[in-house]
C-alpha cells in the first residue's frame, strides 16, 4: 500500500470513529424527538379524524378557533363504534367510552353501535387538549376497542375508528343511508372472517452468525485475515464486518419476505406495517414483520399450525413469530371513518 492510500485510509477510520462517538451522543435525543413527533402524528391524525366525521353531519358546527377565552362545550356527542346489519346481536350490559351505556341506531337496513359523551370532553378543543395526555388516549382506545371486540364476537362489524363523533343521531342516521352501499359490501365481504396479527422478530446477533456461515466472501475475508497484520488487517477487518451487516440484512429481509408470502397465500388479504418502536413496544430483538391477515375463521386452527411450523423452521435465528387475534378487521375495510 503507497504512502498516500495508508494516510488516506487512516484519515477514513478517524473519521468513521468519530462519526460512531457523535451518533453515540446523539442517539438519545433524536430517538426521544421522533417519539414525540410519532406522538404528535397520531393526536393529529385522531383530531383530523373527529373533524371529518363531524363535517359528514346534517347540521355540522363550525369548530371555533383554540383561545383562552372560548366558551366551554355542553351537551353530548355522539361517540359511534361500528356498523352491523340491522338484525345483528348487540352486546348486553356494556360500558363505553367515558362510561357510556351503549346504543343502537337504525337506518337503511343497518345498525350502528353508539354512545352519548359529554361535549366538554370531546369537542373539538377540549379533545385537542386531551389528546396531549397519553393516559386519556389509552384509555379512551382500550374502551373504544373492548366495545368492538365485544362485539365482533356475537356478530359481523365493520370497526369505525376511535373518534368517529356526531353531533346528533340524525348526523349518524345521514351516515348509514348514504354509506349504505359499502357498508353493506364490506359486511358481506367480513362474514366470517378475522383478521390476525403476525410478528415476527429476530436476535440479530445469531442472524449475523448465520449469514457469516454461509458467505464463501466471508469465508475468504478470514483467510486473508490470517496473512495481514496492522493497518491491513483492520481495513480488512472492517470490509468484513461490512460485508456480514449487508449479508445479515439481505438474510433478514428473505425471512421476512419468506414468511409474509406463505402467510399471504393462507389468508385472503394481508397488508403489512412498519416495525414497531422497541423502546415503546417492549420487544427484544429487531422486528423483521409486522403484519395484518384476513383468515377465514373455520382456518384459524391452521393459521396457528402453519406459524408454527415458520416459527420452527427459523429457530436458529432466535426466531420469535407472534401471533395475536383474533381481531375487528380494521385493517380490511374501508368504510366512514375507517
Amino acid at each position: 500500500m503507497s504512502a498516500w492510500s495508508a494516510s488516506s485510509a487512516s484519515s477514513v477510520s478517524a473519521m468513521d470513529d468519530e462519526l460512531t462517538r457523535w451518533a453515540a451522543e446523539r442517539a438519545p435525543k433524536l430517538i426521544a424527538r421522533a417519539e414525540e413527533q410519532a406522538v404528535a402524528v397520531l393526536r393529529d391524525a385522531l383530531l383530523d379524524a373527529a373533524r371529518r366525521a363531524r363535517l359528514e353531519e346534517v347540521s355540522p358546527v363550525a369548530v371555533p378557533p383554540r383561545t383562552a377565552s372560548a366558551p366551554a362545550a355542553t351537551g353530548e356527542l355522539v361517540w359511534t363504534y361500528c356498523v352491523a346489519g340491522a338484525d345483528a346481536a348487540m352486546p348486553e350490559d356494556s360500558m363505553g367510552v367515558a362510561g357510556s351505556d351503549i346504543g343502537r341506531i337504525e337506518a337503511a337496513g343497518l345498525v350502528a353501535l353508539v354512545s352519548r359523551v359529554p361535549a366538554a370532553e370531546f369537542a373539538a378543543e377540549p379533545l385537542r387538549e386531551n389528546l396531549n395526555d397519553l393516559a386519556w388516549l389509552e384509555r379512551v382506545a382500550r374502551a373504544h376497542e373492548a366495545v368492538l371486540e365485544e362485539t365482533f364476537a356475537l356478530t359481523t362489524i365493520v370497526p369505525l375508528r376511535m373518534c368517529t363523533l356526531y353531533e346528533s343521531d340524525e348526523g349518524v342516521t345521514a351516515m348509514l343511508q348514504r354509506e349504505r352501499a359499502a357498508l353493506l359490501d364490506a359486511l358481506e365481504r367480513l362474514d366470517g372472517r378475522e383478521e390476525w396479527g403476525v410478528k415476527v422478530i429476530v436476535d440479530r446477533g445469531r442472524v449475523a452468525q448465520a449469514a457469516h456461515a454461509a458467505s464463501p466472501e466471508a469465508a475468504t475475508y478470514e483467510e486473508e485475515l490470517g496473512e495481514r497484520t496492522g493497518g491491513g488487517a483492520y481495513i480488512l477487518r472492517r470490509r468484513l464486518e461490512r460485508h456480514v451487516h449487508e449479508r445479515a440484512d439481505s438474510l433478514a429481509a428473505e425471512v421476512a419476505a419468506g414468511v409474509h408470502a406463505r402467510l399471504q397465500d393462507w389468508a385472503i388479504d394481508a397488508i403489512t406495517h412498519g416495525a414497531q418502536n422497541r423502546d415503546l413496544s417492549g420487544h427484544e430483538g429487531d422486528m423483521l414483520l409486522n403484519g395484518a391477515y384476513l383468515v377465514e375463521a373455520d382456518r384459524a386452527d391452521g393459521l396457528r399450525a402453519l406459524v408454527d411450523e415458520l416459527e420452527a423452521h427459523h429457530r436458529d435465528l432466535g426466531a420469535r413469530i407472534e401471533l395475536t387475534g383474533p381481531w375487528p378487521p380494521f385493517n380490511f375495510v374501508a368504510g366512514p371513518g375507517a
